[in-house]
């Protein structure tokens, strides 16, 4: 075969792919949204409030509380993750609500919001009324609530970035085992859509890295034990400040007697920490009680069940099951991932 034909045929082969590539990419714009209220921006809705989320990502679950506590209905729509079977987040469909491909979205008379820190507290000033109250009258208290729900959120692209300022930001390196322990029934067909399509490819790289050494061999892996040990240390350091807080607060909240936007956001990261197997080493046995009596204060409310165990998802169960007892079988991805 001349060189010619060879390079016919490889043309030829590669053409229909070239073609869906470009005809796939031209439906699926993807650009990074600014947080907030978009009214620029219309959607299809049928509710006055629509909620677009995850089971698993941990702002969804910030979002869904917040609404339960202020007492909105909304229509929700679960988008997959490739954590949670697909990514449905880059679809088309999906990236015309949201083109940065983000979770969650909340939708108001068709206008979305933006970014969950942003979301919970325009959820907070546009409820109905006689909805509860989300944000104390009292500036002091106010401002303080702020700091709190900071502490806790992810933020920006990255929010590893941000980790040593906030504990939402370390949050997402101590969920790396649980991906590890759920990615395994991932296909890597699935896995390469977003290395086709995903606005930020280094995601689905580390996917692809998690799926191809398995969770038995992750604390080989140097770069990602790095992060996991980084992030575990400065969540000891903000769950330190947490604790020493809980010392000075005179009621069974963040903010004394009035339940806030900022337990909303503190809930769920302790969730977060619970459903990665990462709740024994940061309180329990006399570590951090007090931490450990809001917390189980948190879990007494109702919004719990409603909106965290009412929407629990197999593939995450199964995850911790296998996290849990992979760890009991191999100490040593134990030691590294627990201690530091």
């Amino acid at each position: 075969m001349t060189p010619v034909a060879a390079v016919t045929i490889f043309l030829a082969v590669l053409s229909p792919f070239a073609v869906w590539y470009l005809w796939e990419r031209g439906k699926r714009y993807t650009e990074l949204m600014p947080g907030g209220l978009h009214e620029d921006v219309t959607l299809p809705y049928e509710a006055e409030f629509e909620l677009y989320h995850n089971a698993l990502s941990l702002c969804s679950k910030k979002m869904r509380i917040c609404l339960d506590e202020l007492a909105i209905p909304y229509e929700g729509h679960h988008i997959d993750l490739i954590e949670t079977g697909s990514y449905e987040n880059i679809g088309a469909d999906y990236l015309a609500v949201n083109p940065g491909g983000i979770l969650p979205v909340l939708v108001h008379n068709g206008h979305p919001v933006y970014e969950s820190h942003d979301q919970i507290r325009y959820a907070a000033a546009n409820a109905p009324e006689g909805s509860p109250q989300l944000v104390p009258a009292d500036p002091e208290l106010e401002k303080e609530m702020h700091r709190w729900v900071d502490k806790a959120s992810l933020l920006g692209d990255n929010p590893l970035e941000t980790a040593r300022e906030s504990a939402g930001g370390a949050a997402p390196g101590l969920t790396v085992p649980l991906f590890a322990a759920m990615i395994d029934k991932i296909s890597y067909r699935s896995i390469f859509e977003g290395l086709l399509f995903h606005r930020m490819r280094e995601r689905p790289m580390v996917f692809i890295v998690l799926k191809t050494v398995g969770l038995e061999r992750l604390h080989k892996i140097k770069p990602v034990m790095r992060v996991v040990q980084s992030c575990l240390k400065y969540m000891h350091r903000h769950l330190d400040e947490l604790e020493e807080h809980l010392t000075t607060t005179e009621g069974p909240w963040l903010l004394g007697e009035t339940y806030s936007l900022a337990d909303v956001s503190w809930i769920v990261l302790f969730e977060r920490l619970r459903e990665t197997d990462y709740d024994h080493v940061f309180w329990g046995n006399g570590k951090r009680p007090l931490l450990e009596a809001y917390w189980q204060r948190l879990r007494e409310r109702p919004s719990y069940v409603r909106a965290i165990t009412a929407h629990n998802h197999s593939t995450i169960d199964r995850g911790l099951t296998r996290l849990r007892e992979t760890k009991q079988r191999l100490p040593a991805l134990r030691q590294a991932l627990e201690e530091n």
